[in-house]
Parts: C-alpha cells; structure tokens; sequence
C-alpha cells in the first residue's frame, strides 16, 4: 500500500468530489470491492457517486483518514454515532486482511455506553438523528434512546415525587413552610431536570423515545408534562412546517398515555394553536377523541373556540358537536347519569352563549340541543332561555323553522313560571304555548292522582286528552293541539292558562296541607295498636 493513485472519483452527496486511492478504499470497504470486483480490463479511472453518504463530505473525509491511516483513528462518543454509519453504509465489517475494521471498532466503542456521561449520550443521540435512514436499520437509535430512558427511569425511581402525577400539578404549588417549599423545588427539579436536555430532538425521535419510555413504565403525568413543555418550547422558533411536524408528534406520543393523568387543560391549549395548522387528520381526530371522551371535565372558556379562518360563525359549533358525538360513544347508557348531567349543564350555558350568532343555522342550533339525550336534563328552563334569545336575533324564522327549533324542549320539564311565560312570547309558534298548556294540565292531573284525591281530573277543554303509561303527552297531544284555531282561541288559551296557573298553585298548597294532615294521622294509628281507627276520608 505504499503506491497512491488518485484512480476514484467520489461524488459525496453532491456537496465535494474526491479523488483516492481505489485499492486503500476498497482494502476496507466491501462495497467498494462489490462495484469493482467483476470489472475487467484496465481502466485508469472510476467514477462513485453517494446521494445519501452519512455525514456528508465531512464523513467521507472521517472515513478516508481511517482508510489512509491503516485502520487506525480515534472513537469518542462525540464521532462514535457518525463512525458507526459511516462503517454500516460502506459495508466495512471485515478488510482484505482480517484486520480489525471500523466496524467492530466502532461497535466495542457504543458497548461501553453505560460509562458514558449524560452529556455525551445526549450528543450522540442527537448526532443520530441527522443519519436517521442508516441509524433506523443499524438499530443503534434503539441502543441510544434504551440508555437514555433507562437513566431517567432510574432518576425518577431514585426520588419520587407523587405530586408530579397529577396532570395539572405545578412546581408553583408550594407551602409557605420554607422548608416544604424547597423540597418540593427539588422534587420537581428532579423528575424535569432532562425537559431541557431533550427539546433539541426532532419530531420523529421524541414518538420512538415515548414509546421507549413506555416500556420501562415512567410515568405517564412525567411524559405528558414533557410533550406540552416540547411542544410549547419548540413553536417559538419554528416555521409553519415544522410546527405541523411537532404538533403531530405530540399529540400522537399523547393518545398513547394514560388521559387520566394528561392535563385536560393543556389539551385545550393545544385545539387553539392547531387551530391555524394543517395537521393531518388522523392526528387531529386523535386530539379530538381524547377532550371528547372527558368532556365532563370541560368548561365553557374551553368550548369557546373560534371558528377556523373563513368561517362566519362566532365559534366552532361544529367541533363542540363533534365533542358531545365523542362523549356519548357507544351510547348514552354506557354512561354514568351524574357524567351526562355534568356535560348537559356545560351545554346549556354553551347553547345561551352561542345563541346570539346571526350565522348559526336552525339546524345547526337545534343539534346542540338534541346531542344529549332528554334524560341528561332534569330541567329545560335554560334551554327555553336559549331559543328566547335566538328567536330575538333570528327574527325572520319561518313558522315551520321555529317549530323545527322549538322540537328540542321538553315542556313536561319545563317550570310553571317557565311555561306561563312561553305562552305570553309572541315570538314563539302558538302550537309550542298549546304544548306548553297541555304539558300543565297533565302535570296538574297526575299530581291530584298521586295524592289519591277523587278531584283527579280539571275540568277544561284539554282534560280528555290521553296518556301514555308513563304519564307522558302522546302524539294525539300533537295532533290534537295542531287543529286548534289558534288565531280566534289565543285570547282565550292565555286567559285559561293564568287562570290555571292560580288554580295551580291553589292546588299546591293544598297537597302540601293533606300531605302533612295524612302524615299526622299516620302517625296517631300507629300509636295506638290497640284501638285501631280507619283514616277519615280527605276533603277535596
């Protein structure tokens, strides 16, 4: 090897030719022994050309030194990972000779990790990521991100900190004992202190040191806190590319995590800087499924989204109604009532709040209402206040979308106060006060019924109208209601319904008085075992 030519002509990655000696490559490299090895004949030179040589022309140049210097260079961690991919791209596990080559060299170098500094693995790891394609399949990413996870692992099982569990805890809750104060400090210092270590990672690595992260069980509060702080951290620098890039790779590491112990509230942070991304949609259907599926944990300053760009709705009602489909799931029987009733409180603010929208659609309205089943609601007065001020701002309704919109009430659950002042709106259709009307008298009928009262039925025009079994108008109620002459009854249907109003509440109090005067009385028989007296009968 002591002749040189310069008989190869190598094209690095299109940044820096090279002319060496073919015989000293190809002493170490096996490929470059496959491409000239059946040549025949005698050429004086030969032309290689690298499109994705690791390192570039600054690791061709690393490579050649270790060629021309008979197999000899010196490995740190610092050019161990470039060295590595540089002898796995170039095929220089075995030279002509036997001679230990780069390969094996570089392989004994990368055992010895566990000595190595955390500063020097967060180098190499990093250095790794800029030879992703030949790191994947040389599996030495995996060597790296294993020896990382298993130090923070160990840091974290070494000092454990039970408030860092929490999704919503904070380094700022601290007692005003000074002592407590800096103990927490501490703590939380030492379950973060790598946050700052590992932002400098691209998007792709931080999914695959998750999901490491994963296998050796850190904790999931611990992971997801460190997803938010990347995330937050890397927007500030970052082109609108690249925010797409990191925001998918949040958000994917995230729906692998434990949601109880993801603050919901930052999930809300991350819908309002989505808002303005192009993110692919299996990402933001992941985002989605994640705050639907707790949307009981909501408040109404989260659902207030602005519409995305071009949109003329004051807020994005189609992702709350995406939201409430997201909750309910397989259905709203798999679900605790006290949940349901939860998201119906969120919802009928959420609906009043929209209401004034000139853009929002009948349609549009009427599915907020209707997304929870009636059996969320133990009252629809709120809801009967959200159509009020819709109907204030959607004046020009037809007769038939008005009575489309007022389908979402429930008038058995509407209060008397309620119903009393839904027949005196005129902004609302005359066969919704008719409902309204027949929804009190049955009210009224089935509380005399319950109190065993022979004064069961009110004599009126509407008391012959038929029940279901479960007390509820059927749709003769309906029918029946829809043939009225509304326009010649009205004075009339508003008088009677004041008038029933008062015998309402005439009625109520007395109930109350018969409730307590049979509560007396069963309490004197049952003093008195030995002269049993039967209840005198109750005056109507």
């Amino acid at each position: 090897m002591e002749d040189v030519s310069c008989d190869l002509e190598v094209d690095v990655n299109g940044e820096e030719v090279f002319m060496v000696d073919k015989k000293i490559i190809s002493f170490y490299s096996g490929r470059i022994r496959k491409l000239f090895g059946k040549s025949k004949g005698v050429v004086k030179s030969f032309k290689v050309i690298f499109n994705d040589f690791p390192g570039g022309a600054d690791g061709f140049e690393l490579m050649s030194r270790f060629c021309y210097n008979n197999g000899k260079i010196d490995i740190s961690p610092l050019n161990v990972s470039l060295l590595f991919c540089i002898a796995h791209f170039m095929e220089m596990k075995e030279s002509v000779s036997g001679a230990k080559n780069l390969f094996e060299k570089t392989e004994k170098s990368i055992h010895e990790i566990r000595y190595w500094t955390w500063s020097e693995l967060v180098f190499a790891l990093r250095q790794c990521q800029d030879l992703q394609s030949v790191a994947n399949t040389s599996c030495i990413l995996d060597k790296y991100l294993d020896s990382i996870t298993r130090r923070i692992a160990s840091s974290s099982e070494a000092s454990p900190c039970p408030s860092t569990s929490s999704p919503d805890s904070s380094a700022h809750r601290l007692s005003c004992d000074t002592r407590s104060t800096e103990s927490l400090k501490n703590s939380y210092f030492r379950v973060t202190w790598w946050f700052e270590d590992l932002l400098s990672l691209e998007p792709f690595l931080i999914e695959i040191l998750v999901k490491t992260m994963l296998s050796k069980n850190i904790d999931h509060g611990i992971i997801s806190r460190f997803l938010f702080y990347y995330q937050k951290s890397r927007f500030s620098a970052a082109k609108s590319d690249e925010k797409c890039k990191i925001m998918e790779a949040v958000i994917d590491a995230l729906y692998c995590l434990d949601l109880s112990l993801v603050s919901y509230r930052s999930l809300f942070g991350l819908v309002q800087v989505s808002l303005n991304l192009n993110i692919n949609k299996c990402s933001r259907n992941k985002l989605e499924t994640m705050i639907g599926s707790q949307l009981d944990q909501a408040t109404l300053d989260n659902l207030l989204i602005p519409p995305p760009s071009g949109s003329k709705y004051l807020y994005d009602v189609n992702l709350v109604l995406r939201f409430l489909k997201l909750f309910i799931g397989k259905g709203a029987c798999c679900l605790p009532l006290t949940r349901l009733k939860k998201v119906a409180s969120l919802m009928d603010l959420y609906i009043a709040e929209v209401a004034p929208d000139p853009c929002l659609k009948p349609h549009k309205f009427l599915a907020l209402i209707k997304a929870l089943p009636e059996s969320a609601r133990t009252s629809y007065d709120a809801i009967y206040q959200a159509i009020d001020i819709y109907f204030k701002v959607h004046s020009r309704l037809s007769e038939e979308e008005a009575m489309r919109v007022c389908s979402g009430l429930n008038y058995e659950k509407l209060s008397s106060q309620v119903c009393n002042s839904l027949t005196k709106n005129p902004k609302f259709p005359s066969n919704s006060a008719v409902q309204a009307l027949i929804s009190q008298q049955l009210k009224l009928r089935n509380l005399l019924e319950d109190t065993n009262s022979p004064n069961a039925f009110v004599d009126s025009p509407y008391s012959s109208i038929e029940t279901n079994g479960t007390g509820k108008n059927n749709e003769q109620i309906v029918l029946y209601a829809g043939k009225l002459d509304l326009s010649t009854e009205n004075e009339k249907l508003k008088a009677h319904l004041q008038g029933m109003q008062c015998r309402v509440m005439e009625l109520e109090k007395v109930c109350r008085k018969m409730q307590i005067q049979m509560a007396k009385m069963m309490k004197s028989r049952l003093s008195s075992h030995n002269s049993p007296k039967s209840l005198p009968k109750l005056c109507s």
